[in-house]
């Protein structure tokens, strides 16, 4: 039950901190960039902010990007974070499939629990894999683009794909580490007999 338990609460982890990843690589707002100090660009209206696909203006009643298009002049870091990003949205998809399919839940025929198991553990896999694809993306960009300006903050896509990555870590370990073994995976189910004396009476083919 314990296990059981574990596993859903690393499942609810992993997805939230997937959906995160998700919105962290569409959206631009990962830093947010200033000439002189935040506060001096917040009274001149001359924030900026940077991110994967655009450069964006934002001042008073307008908000305006332009995209980064043109791959041959763009910083190294900006490709190399692009396609950890891509990479972590799409490794969520079989991961995220395969964890629902092993949900206490879910019944596939008379699967024996050691084949759930093996999805189980894969899945989690997946998920760590997702969340370092994202934790590297996360951690090199601001690094990076500090060295192109000097002053800066931190935007809500950035802190997004943190707790994002941050969630899939914990999920996915506690999913890889925590969920059981082989033989006992997916079967300390409870099965009540039919045509008992006694509408309490249970019966578990592991105990």
């Amino acid at each position: 039950m314990v296990a059981t338990c574990l596993h859903l609460a690393g499942f609810v982890c992993s997805f939230i901190g997937w959906i995160g990843v998700i919105v962290a690589t569409s959206t631009n707002d990962w830093v947010v960039t200033c000439g002189y100090t935040i506060t001096t660009c917040r009274k001149m209206d001359e924030l900026g902010s940077k991110g994967l696909w655009a450069d964006c203006v934002m001042a008073t009643g307008l908000y305006h990007c332009k995209p980064l298009v043109d791959i041959i002049i763009l910083p190294g870091y900006v490709q190399a974070c692009r396609a950890l990003m891509i990479a972590a949205s799409v490794l969520g998809l079989p991961a995220i499939f395969l964890l629902i399919t092993v949900l206490p839940c879910i019944r596939m025929g008379h699967e024996p629990g050691a084949a759930k198991y093996r999805r189980s553990q894969l899945g989690g896999i997946l998920i760590i894999l997702l969340a370092m694809c994202g934790v590297v993306a996360t951690i090199w960009f601001p690094v990076c683009a500090h060295r192109e300006t000097t002053i800066m903050s931190f935007g809500y896509s950035l802190y997004t794909g943190w707790i994002g990555s941050a969630l899939c870590l914990f999920g996915g370990c506690v999913i890889v580490c925590c969920s059981g073994d082989a033989q006992t995976f997916g079967e300390n189910r409870f099965y009540y007999a039919s045509g008992s004396s006694s509408p309490t009476h249970a019966k578990s083919a592991h105990v």
